[in-house]
């Protein structure tokens, strides 16, 4: 048989770091290794009773099952406006909405309508690791404008202004940040739509953990700061991280008239309308007793709390605490360039996270996936015995290395 040709676009593309350790994780627990997995950006709560509920109820029905249209059904919609335009302080119709198949879909579609060849993104480091390979498979350039732990991992507004060129069409700005956690400050926000109407780039505003704020930070939006901040924003949301829905697979976008419209035109050759019962169930969640929502996140703090002391206690880590979403994201530096009790030399984050998930029984994802070689991620949206357990792991693991 020839040999089969691939399509270059893919060259530049890496798999999903957090995916790929969560799988290895996965598998070493199915052949029963005993290992605690901070890998999985995934609640360990179970759906609130009353969004299963709704889609209980829903299958009743003759309707649940069938096509919907493409961009959703018009209720959600109705209600992602509302919702949305009450938390951003703008009015959003139902037409400038677009549901998908979570909010990696609606990401993958607004850079598909967005982007021609060559086009520039520009994106702050760390990042969510599928942004830069979203970005080149839909033809563009991400330029990665890296952020300091001293400074809460915020972009500047000086960086941004910096880094735009006639050919930068938009900033992704990740608010609560996957995956250090980091919650930009109301003046932060304000410098930067500053800079965003000064060049006439287009913000793209991921807010997937924004009902995620612990302590005293609050979330702040950018669309908010003025009606023309809002007109240059495309809001890009969902409901797994807020309400336990990851494997519902439902996230949306609201922006423009004109590039929804280029989205759904996209998502109608490609994947067609998002799950049916899944936008039921979304709808019950939007419209439903928020309860859940308060419970989740004071278990999250308390867990975030507990993870950062735990850190910390490890000689020579240091780890900034996160004000948001479920990450808590460590400097473990100091460890690399070392041998194991095996004597093999650990040159990188990625040898060293390889090494602990076989050596230690724990899964952490390294930071260069992220743009951020020499940091860990973990998760702690885990029970806090697997927190306990796993950073003692960790610790051990990590106090075995000469």
């Amino acid at each position: 048989m020839a040999q089969l040709k691939l399509a270059s676009r893919l060259d530049p593309i890496k798999p999903s770091i957090t995916l790929a350790v969560t799988a290895k994780a996965a598998k070493l627990k199915a052949s029963g290794v005993d290992v605690i997995s901070f890998g999985a950006g995934e609640p360990d709560f179970d759906t609130p009773e009353h969004i299963k509920q709704a889609a209980r109820g829903a299958l009743e029905g003759k309707t649940v099952g069938k096509y919907t249209d493409v961009a959703g059904i018009l209720p959600l919609r109705k209600a992602i406006a509302a919702e949305l335009g009450a938390v951003h302080k703008t009015t959003i119709d139902p037409d400038q909405v677009l549901v998908s198949t979570g909010a990696k879909h609606s990401l993958f579609n607004l850079f598909m309508a967005l982007l021609d060849p060559g086009d520039e993104v520009l994106i702050p480091a760390p990042y969510w690791v599928s942004y830069p390979d979203m970005v080149m498979l839909a033809g563009g350039k991400p330029v990665i404008l890296p952020t300091r732990p001293q400074d809460n991992f915020a972009v500047t507004a000086d960086q941004v202004r910096a880094a735009v060129t006639p050919r930068t069409r938009a900033i992704v700005l990740n608010n609560p940040s996957n995956p250090t956690g980091g919650v930009y400050s109301a003046a932060q926000i304000e410098a930067l739509a500053q800079v965003v109407l000064e060049t006439n780039i287009l913000v793209i505003s991921d807010d997937i953990y924004r009902q995620l704020v612990y302590g005293d930070a609050t979330y702040h939006s950018i669309a908010a700061v003025s009606p023309e901040v809002a007109a240059r924003t495309v809001l890009i949301d969902g409901v797994s991280k807020t309400y336990a829905m990851t494997g519902w697979r439902i996230g949306y976008t609201a922006g423009p008239v004109a590039l929804i419209k280029a989205m759904s035109k996209i998502q109608g050759q490609s994947t067609s309308n998002p799950s049916h019962i899944s936008q039921i169930a979304t709808l019950a969640a939007l419209t439903g007793p928020q309860q859940c929502v308060a419970e989740m996140r004071k278990a999250f703090d308390e867990r975030r709390l507990a993870i950062v002391r735990l850190l910390r206690a490890i000689p020579g880590v240091t780890c900034v605490e996160p004000q948001g979403a479920f990450y808590a994201f460590p400097d473990v530096s100091v460890y690399l360039g070392k041998t194991t009790p095996q004597g093999t030399v650990l040159a990188d984050d990625v040898q060293l996270c390889d090494w602990l998930v076989e050596a230690g029984k724990v899964a952490v994802v390294p930071g260069s996936g992220f743009g951020a070689a020499g940091f860990v991620r973990l998760a702690y949206a885990c029970s806090m015995q697997d927190i306990e357990v796993g950073v003692d792991r960790l610790a051990k693991a990590l106090g075995s290395l000469t």
